[in-house]
């Protein structure tokens, strides 16, 4: 098992005097963020790890990885980033988010589906929200699951009174097969049409959601993994404040 982190983006949410740093270098507690996740990835027993880097690739000094730059990172998204790491897909993976702090036992749950495309939700996302003002509940990443388990519906804003609805951490695992179809689809779809794609115009400014979405809307299956734990996502100097109390320990 290998593990891929997007990690293209500044702080510059955060505070202006981190727009020159790369989000998952912030510390959290005399740790940055990326260490709390190569901490937990060695936990899992996942020593091969890329990290997607950006505009301010230079200010990694983490050494025994592997390094790719986006140098096109201005021009695209997310879901972009990672495509430039394409060639890294074809065995078997976890893709992170790299603004997400979580325990190792979250690793260790959605490695234990079998499915070729696997991703972590939190049902009980809605209480990370409360207090919350500067980071809403409406820029949740959701996930609507209907009465078989089967996630029909990925983005933003979801609302569902007679489903379950739950939120993505932004942990993808892929299987060899799974990564396969992944970067398949997705050039299939680059080659037919740059224009619009799902809320992106065009596919360059694409989240990894998006893709996910088209997978799902061409009836291929991704296995919710609802995960126990703590974890926390930082986007602001709030959420910041709160991720030291959450990992004070």
């Amino acid at each position: 098992m290998k593990a891929i982190i997007i990690a293209a983006g500044s702080g510059q949410r955060i505070s202006k005097d981190l727009k020159s740093m790369p989000k998952s270098l912030i510390n959290v507690n005399g740790k940055t963020i990326i260490d709390y996740q190569i901490k937990a990835l060695k936990q899992a027993g996942i020593n091969d790890i890329t990290i997607i880097t950006g505009k301010f690739g230079e200010k990694f000094k983490i050494k025994n990885i592997h390094y790719v730059k986006d140098s096109n990172h201005q021009n695209h998204d997310i879901l972009g980033s990672l495509m430039e790491a394409r060639k890294f897909l074809k065995d078997d993976v976890i893709v992170l988010y790299s603004d997400i702090i979580f325990e190792f036992k979250i690793i260790q749950q959605i490695l234990d589906s079998k499915e070729n495309i696997s991703i972590a939700i939190d049902n009980n996302w809605e209480q990370h929200y409360e207090g919350r003002t500067e980071h809403p509940k409406s820029e949740a990443e959701n996930v609507l699951i209907n009465e078989e388990k089967m996630i029909v519906k990925i983005g933003k804003n979801i609302e569902n009174k007679n489903h379950n609805v739950g939120e993505f951490l932004g942990i993808v695992k892929f299987s060899e097969q799974g990564g396969n179809i992944f970067v398949k689809k997705y050039e299939e779809r680059f080659e037919k049409n740059n224009d619009k794609f799902h809320n992106a115009v065009p596919i360059l400014k694409a989240y990894l959601t998006d893709m996910l979405q088209e997978l799902i809307d061409q009836g291929i299956k991704i296995e919710p993994v609802f995960i126990s734990g703590n974890w926390c996502e930082i986007d602001t100097i709030q959420d910041l404040k709160r991720a030291e109390e959450q990992f004070s320990n």
